[in-house]
């Protein structure tokens, strides 16, 4: 196992309990080896952390710097970030305890000495055992003292009886609630060009909002503006477009109107201003199609009238007229935003802008729209491969609609109901409309809202306006996208960064492995980010310039932003199934009123359709035991043949008298 700490240099690393080195004997019972194991394991393999939990408490380590440890990789791993040596080095030295718990090699070499993560419930079962002994000797002994005391009293004796009781393994906890989430952080607007930052910043001032919502929302702006123009060139084959889908989610009363109006306004400002330039060719083409059809037709005419010879030499002629008729296109005029349309208008709409559109709402009825509110039907083929940038094909019956590279943008403003809603639409997730969504759930600010907060500055608002709108209608014209590529800086921060994420998407352990779907697009969906970062930083010369490393970590955070609210957006849209079945199994247990239960007695009150075979019990149960409403306690064998005795669950007195 690993050496503990030398004492010259941790000489903090005590245990908390009065130990003479010359008295072996008075030694409380304690596995040091077993300790260092615990901890170990869990760093090693965070997957372990709800079956150690279950098994054990951090008060359960006799030397304190261990159950120090203990205690922050369950704060870490509760709040979604990684627990590994470095990060929770980084952490322990941040809040001042790095040095008491031993310092960072100490914690390396936890890691290093784990004998197999594996065996990690068997180390927690030997830690907590000693710790049951320890307790009870600490009890007994304080009722040993009082008894012998000459001047004790009735009430001492009582007393002492009462704190032993405290001391031993059958008090229970204020159970943890199950729809307990960690605060979720906050848009780090500093990430941002910094006239995008000093506006958004001053929107949400104004309007009193979190700026998570005008945050959110800029995004979607800059990828309106530079959706199907712009395209960031990554390793090999791997292109990804700066097209993103975003939704960010407050309950009423947030003025999540005024903000979305506030924000694409220079979006319909420089619409107006395409539709104004354009207007003179739309009108040039219209003539000069509508006099090619005219001639074609005088010529069909005349040649139906004329014989022989000259008949023939007059239908070639009308033919050719009408193929050049039929040739000349009259340009659709210039749409970037679209409202709740259907999808059928969205992909005419896409085929008329050459594959670029951007649908902004601020309220949630496009999602009825996709489930087939007016068609019966669910229709989300243009919004996938719109996202995704695959060829798009439709077939109508009076013509074909044929996109090679579409860019669709989303930006929506919704209520959390719509989350909620949504989520029970399997279809949506199982073709992966979900998995597209950027979320951002910030914390409403209503209650809590300045009277008379202060105005958006003049000069910070006219330049936002001039920036999106000089972006916007600087890359309208292009037809061939500008491909942004990575300085070597950027490729190798994007390569970390997904190297790092890799084992969070396991589905067994990983932090990530619930929504899988979506986080495995969180990598492309960074390099998108980045792109529009860069686009931001350099509006106008944006296209010559590589993107940078620094660039891309800004990219990054926002994706760790974004990645800490799908998890809990998607638990709230029901996407983790063992928090789902964890409150199925509490709601059988008030209502049964158990004190204990065997797992095969648990197991025949729950519904086959929801808990289909034993293992699908045990995470639901190991989820309510890292909350504290049961405990596991495994009977011991009766003999040394046959298979090992069942669980039984000591269900907590709270859950009992709720079904009273």
């Amino acid at each position: 196992m690993a050496s503990e700490p030398a004492h010259a240099q941790h000489s903090n690393v005590l245990p908390m309990r009065d130990r003479t080195t010359d008295d072996l004997t008075r030694v409380p019972p304690n596995d040091v080896d077993a300790e260092q194991a615990v901890v170990g394991a869990l760093m090693l393999a965070p997957h372990v952390i709800a079956k150690v939990s279950a098994l054990m408490d951090p008060a359960d380590h006799y030397r304190p710097a261990h159950e120090t440890i203990h205690r922050t990789i369950l704060d870490l791993h509760g709040q979604g970030q990684p627990v590994d040596p470095i990060t929770l080095g980084h952490y322990l030295e941040q809040v001042g305890d790095l040095n008491r718990v031993g310092g960072k090699a100490y914690l390396h070499t936890l890691v290093q000495a784990v004998p197999s993560a594996a065996n990690a419930e068997y180390y927690a079962e030997i830690v907590h055992g000693l710790a049951r002994r320890r307790r009870s000797i600490e009890a007994g002994t304080r009722i040993v003292q009082a008894g012998m005391a000459p001047d004790a009293t009735d009430e001492d004796l009582r007393e002492a009886l009462a704190l032993g009781a405290e001391t031993l393994p059958g008090v229970w906890a204020e159970p943890i609630p199950l729809n307990h989430q960690p605060k979720l952080p906050v848009f780090p607007t500093h990430v941002l060009p910094s006239w995008l930052r000093e506006f958004v910043e001053a929107v949400a001032e104004e309007t009193q909002t979190p700026p998570d919502l005008a945050g959110t929302l800029a995004l979607a702006v800059l990828a309106t503006a530079a959706g199907g123009r712009v395209i960031v060139q990554l390793r090999g084959r791997w292109r990804e477009p700066t097209n993103l889908f975003v939704v960010v989610a407050l309950p009423p009363g947030n003025r999540k109107s005024a903000v979305f109006a506030t924000m694409t306004a220079p979006l319909r400002a420089a619409e107006k201003l395409l539709v104004s330039h354009a207007a003179g060719r739309i009108a040039e083409a219209e003539v000069t199609a509508k006099m090619a059809r005219e001639a074609a037709d005088k010529a069909a005419a005349q040649a139906a009238k004329a014989e022989g010879a000259e008949r023939d030499g007059l239908t070639a002629e009308a033919i050719a007229l009408a193929q050049a008729a039929d040739s000349l296109e009259v340009p659709a005029s210039p749409r970037l935003l679209a409202d709740d349309s259907t999808p059928e208008v969205v992909t005419t709409l896409m085929s008329e802008q050459g594959g670029r559109l951007s649908v902004m709402s601020a309220e949630g009825g496009i999602f009825d729209i996709i489930a087939g509110r007016y068609s019966g039907t669910p229709n989300m083929e243009v919004f996938l491969k719109g996202h995704a940038g695959d060829w798009l094909r439709v077939d109508r019956r009076t013509r074909t609609e044929s996109i090679e590279s579409p860019a669709l943008t989303m930006g929506l403003a919704v209520q959390p109901d719509v989350l909620e809603d949504i989520g029970k639409n399997r279809g949506f997730d199982g073709r992966g409309l979900l998995a597209r969504f950027l979320y951002a759930l910030p914390e409403s600010l209503v209650g809590y809202r300045k009277p008379s907060p202060d105005p958006v500055p003049e000069h910070v608002a006219e330049r936002y306006e001039h920036t999106v709108t000089t972006l916007t209608l600087a890359l309208a014209e292009w037809t061939d996208p500008a491909i942004l590529h990575l300085t070597p800086d950027a490729d190798r921060t994007l390569a970390a960064y997904d190297q790092h994420l890799e084992p969070h998407l396991r589905a067994r352990g990983g932090r990530l492995g619930h929504i899988t779907k979506w986080a495995s697009k969180l990598v492309g969906a960074t390099a998108r980010i980045a792109g529009l970062l860069h686009l931001g930083q350099h509006p106008e010369t944006g296209y010559t310039k590589p993107i940078s490393g620094e660039t891309m970590n800004a990219a990054i955070e926002l994706g760790d932003y974004f990645a800490t609210h799908a998890l809990t957006v998607f638990d709230l849209m029901g996407a983790d199934a063992a928090l789902a079945r964890a409150r199925t199994l509490l709601t059988v247990l008030e209502e049964n009123g158990w004190e204990s239960v065997t797992r095969r007695d648990l197991f025949a009150k729950l519904s086959r359709s929801e808990f289909p075979t034993v293992a699908d019990l045990e995470p639901a149960v190991a989820l309510l035991e890292e909350h504290g409403y049961l405990r596991s306690e495994t009977p011991p064998r009766t003999g040394r043949r046959g298979r090992p005795p069942a669980p039984r669950y000591l269900i907590h007195p709270q859950v009992r008298e709720a079904g009273a």
